[in-house]
């Protein structure tokens, strides 16, 4: 068996007037993400984890920001594009593990939907998805923004 191990990270600012998404589930609060988008910063990360693995470039490659199909994406069903890219190639999920910077609001009612959301798009037992959430104790950009960082092991 082979595997390879790729790292993602994303940052989009709060904004009013739109949705806040991460892993795909949608959390009531005053302001959402700013982005072309969907703006789920978690995704976005775990996508750029995954191309990384697969030395694909990004998503920013793959989906560009300037391409007009992108506005207001689902950024979950542009992770089922990259999952095909990855199955194509003769790899699935050996597991992953996103990191979220936030203030507020807090995560933690929303953390086994995310799991389930993502293990679904996987079509992988919940036991391979980790998702967790951290503040910076007001140290850094969360609170004008939300951060994501991801680490995925994928094997062929």
């Amino acid at each position: 068996m082979a595997f390879r191990i790729g790292q993602g990270y994303d940052v989009h600012r709060l904004c009013e007037g739109r949705r806040l998404v991460l892993c795909g589930a949608e959390i009531p609060f005053e302001m959402g993400l700013l982005g072309h988008s969907d703006a789920d910063a978690a995704v976005h990360a775990l996508m750029d984890a995954i191309l990384g693995a697969l030395a694909l470039g990004d998503i920013g490659k793959l989906f560009p920001d300037s391409d007009p199909q992108y506005k207001d994406s689902d950024s979950m069903k542009l992770l089922e594009r990259v999952i095909a890219l990855m199955s194509e190639r003769g790899f699935s999920l050996g597991n992953l593990d996103i990191t979220i910077v936030v203030e507020r609001p807090k995560l933690s009612p929303y953390i086994g939907l995310m799991r389930e959301n993502l293990a679904s798009a996987f079509g992988c037992d919940i036991s391979r998805v980790s998702v967790k959430a951290t503040t910076e104790e007001g140290l850094g950009l969360a609170g004008k923004g939300i951060a994501a960082h991801a680490s995925v092991i994928i094997e062929s």
